[in-house]
């Protein structure tokens, strides 16, 4: 029972060292991301301040990371996130082609 216990404690606090925050999870996706436009209202990121880092989870899917211009533009995002993320899809097979 003591080694089961020290093994699980071991794992616990791997999983927990390996786990990112989501502010790290937005600081690496800035980095990648392909568009250089808000994904809502094409205004520049940037233009409205720091492009607004968003974390969209949906149940058996990954994380997905977006940004947008400014917070408002998360509440049309959010109404129809499939429009938006197939806008993002595109955008990222195109830089990857190039």
């Amino acid at each position: 029972p003591a080694l089961l216990a020290s093994l699980l404690l071991t794992v616990g606090v791997l999983s927990a060292a390996a786990a990112k925050t989501d502010a790290e999870i937005i600081a690496a996706a800035r980095k990648a991301y392909p568009l250089k436009t808000c994904l809502v209202s094409n205004e520049p990121l940037g233009s409205m301040g720091e492009a607004s880092g968003y974390i969209y989870r949906a149940k058996g899917q990954p994380d997905r990371v977006v940004f947008f211009c400014c917070e408002g533009c998360s509440d049309d995002f959010k109404a129809d996130p499939a429009k938006f993320l197939k806008k993002l899809d595109e955008a990222a097979a195109n830089k990857a082609k190039k």
